[in-house]
């Protein structure tokens, strides 16, 4: 029987294997330490950073969907000195890659994260979340734009040495064009997709069930979209691809690999099942073993269309 070989390495980031946590849905790793061995996964990105700490949105701000999730949680986070002075000690303690996820306001905003977290040690990335409203521009989202995202990419590229990874939303038109932006202005490896803008009703009340009113769907729901924009961003760019978008087990993981995924990511399920993860790792090891595959790499890509 063959020992198949998981490893990954994204632009520099040495994972054991390529099954992630995604940003928001793991904390900043305690409240999963009982029941996942931290040491275990391939990376975890953090629950996403802004320069100060932020209560988020009001209640009622999460709701559940046929197959899906609604949120609108309004980056809530502990703010970047909290983070590096409370937080990051703790991830130290584990074998595993910590990426950072950023989000901000402003061009500067970014800038000032990317070099303030590029000072300290114990992180192996960052994902600049930019999905983000920029306030300077009328609330424009940065990664909606092609030209903004280029800027605010461009920026934080020249502001830090660690490997850059950008999120890409899926609110737009041409996943491409945003993608080959990110890859003009420097950024290591693609990270997609994050939730999609959606809304629900209370039928009885006849009110929005979020009380932003709309809010990011996530969950099984959005995965044929996640692995239809996967597939087309890995056939336009040279960059590894993290895919992410209602991945529940193993089948779903292999399923954004074999289009072009060199990772992914699991959000939503962590929340049905703390265990996911681990079992999704098992899950593409024993399929690796059945077909024969000895690398993770040579499944990377495979789809035959």
């Amino acid at each position: 029987m063959i020992t198949p070989k998981l490893t990954v390495n994204i632009s520099g980031i040495k994972m054991r294997n390529p099954v992630m946590v995604a940003s928001g849905t793991f904390g900043y790793g305690e409240g999963y330490e009982n029941l996942v061995p931290l040491d275990k996964l391939g990376a975890i990105v953090t629950k996403g950073i802004t320069m100060d700490e932020r209560s988020g949105n009001p209640s009622p701000r999460i709701c559940e969907t046929p197959s899906g999730m609604l949120n609108a949680i309004g980056l809530q986070n502990v703010g970047l000195k909290n983070f590096i002075n409370e937080r990051l000690p703790y991830l130290r303690q584990f074998d595993v890659p910590v990426i950072v996820n950023i989000c901000g306001e402003s061009v500067d905003e970014y800038v000032e994260l990317s070099k303030r977290l590029s000072e300290v040690s114990g992180i192996a990335g960052l994902e600049v979340n930019i999905s983000c409203p920029n306030v300077q521009r009328g609330g424009m989202i940065f990664g909606k734009d092609p030209d903004l995202t280029y800027e605010v990419v461009s920026k934080v590229r020249k502001s830090t040495h660690l490997p850059l990874i950008v999120k890409l939303t899926p609110n737009v038109g041409d996943i491409t064009c945003i993608a080959n932006s990110a890859r003009l202005a420097g950024c290591d490896a693609i990270s997609l997709i994050n939730t999609l803008t959606a809304m629900a009703i209370d039928i009885h009340t006849r009110k929005p069930k979020l009380a932003t009113i709309t809010g990011g769907l996530s969950g099984p729901a959005i995965k044929p979209v996640a692995i239809r924009m996967v597939w087309e961003v890995a056939k336009a760019i040279n960059l590894p691809i993290i895919g992410q978008g209602g991945i529940m087990d193993a089948q779903d993981a292999l399923e954004f690999i074999i289009v072009g995924a060199s990772a992914v990511s699991v959000g939503t399920g962590n929340f049905v099942n703390p265990m996911a993860t681990l079992e999704i790792i098992d899950g593409i090891r024993r399929y690796m073993i059945e077909h024969r595959i000895d690398e993770i790499d040579q499944l990377i890509g495979s789809v035959k269309v």
